[in-house]
């Protein structure tokens, strides 16, 4: 055998070892990446670069660009990211970018659970999540990744577009930095992350929840502020 083979047989062995190292996800276990304490200390810079998630199967994320130049929604593998450009949402449908703040699992089957009338607020959507989840023995005291598709009675909404120089975060800020507005009886499709023991990392202090969403017409895309749910709902949870 040459040298040379030699090293090529080498360079191959190295590769193959360095991909077969690269860790897989089990099925709708939830990682993610930053905090939003960070964000709000004031460090927005990238902990995650887009493109090395972009080949994982039935992939499910959300979360925020870096220094805060948009929102994260990914749905089934396809990006549907947002930004602010001439006052107007614009769409990213590739996964160039990076994130401040990444939120996913990968979810090989989902469940349908219709939603009661009863429920029409995000708190009540939290208590209900946690109650299917027990339910089909999902465990809950870890993160749990879920969909919601339907019409939406009022959804209010932002995408982000924070201003460079600007140190001081608050979560108001975060909401009219960009655009932001109110959709009424619109179907959308819904990503969102329930944990009990992350408030402050990927949900907010006063909720279990961290949602984004996209339209049925794929017009708007982004973060959820507050949800009015709407009536035949369907809850999808991560089926056992």
């Amino acid at each position: 055998m040459t040298a040379s083979l030699k090293q090529i047989l080498a360079i191959v062995s190295l590769t193959l070892l360095l991909v077969s190292c690269i860790p897989e996800t089990r099925d709708a276990e939830v990682k993610y990446a930053g905090a939003l304490r960070t964000l709000m200390s004031g460090n927005l810079e990238a902990t995650a670069a887009l493109d090395t998630l972009s080949k994982r199967k039935n992939l499910y994320a959300l979360g925020a660009f870096e220094n805060l130049k948009g929102e994260i929604q990914i749905f089934n593998g396809r990006a549907f990211n947002t930004s602010v450009a001439s006052k107007k949402v614009v769409f990213d449908t590739t996964f160039d970018k990076k994130a401040a703040l990444i939120v996913y699992a990968q979810v090989a089957n989902l469940q349908n659970i219709e939603i009661p009338n009863r429920i029409n607020s995000s708190l009540k959507l939290e208590g209900f999540i946690e109650e299917q989840a027990k339910a089909l023995g999902i465990n809950t005291e870890k993160p749990i990744p879920f969909l919601i598709e339907g019409n939406a009675q009022s959804l209010h909404w932002h995408v982000i577009n924070w201003k460079d120089g600007d140190t001081v975060h608050t979560h108001q800020k975060h909401k009219e930095s960009g655009l932001n507005g109110v959709e009424e009886n619109k179907e959308v499709e819904i990503i969102g992350f329930f944990s009990k023991s992350h408030k402050t990392v990927f949900t907010h202090h006063s909720t279990f929840l961290h949602m984004h969403f996209k339209t049925d017409n794929n017009e708007i895309a982004g973060h959820i502020d507050d949800l009015e749910m709407g009536n035949e709902m369907l809850l999808k949870l991560p089926a056992k």
